[in-house]
């Protein structure tokens, strides 16, 4: 499985214009084949701060994602409208385990 964690700063002011495009985003790519989860958020104590979480089957479902209609169009939408700041991480997860105390 691969996990991807980001943390993209944006100008407040732009906020409102990106979240047509995130919305489009995430339900355009929660329909893909190999996608397990797909999901932006935002800080509560920080607003301008988007969080994505997402988790694929495969590696070859996350680079057949990066090919898609919905990414360019999502990639111009932050283009237009370019981040302070990004930090993305991306996991090659071996297997699921419980939370400790949990089944």
């Amino acid at each position: 499985m691969i996990i991807i964690t980001a943390k993209v700063e944006v100008d407040p002011a732009h906020l409102g214009e990106l979240k047509g495009a995130v919305a489009a985003m995430e339900k355009a790519s929660r329909a893909e084949a190999g996608c397990i989860d797909y999901a932006f958020s935002q800080e509560l104590s920080n607003p301008s701060i988007i969080r994505i979480a997402e988790r694929w089957q495969s590696m070859e479902a996350l680079t057949a994602h990066f090919a898609t209609p919905h990414m360019a169009t999502f990639g111009k939408a932050l283009a237009a409208h370019p981040p302070k700041s990004s930090d993305i991480k991306v996991y090659e997860v071996a297997k699921e385990v419980a939370l400790p105390g949990r089944r």
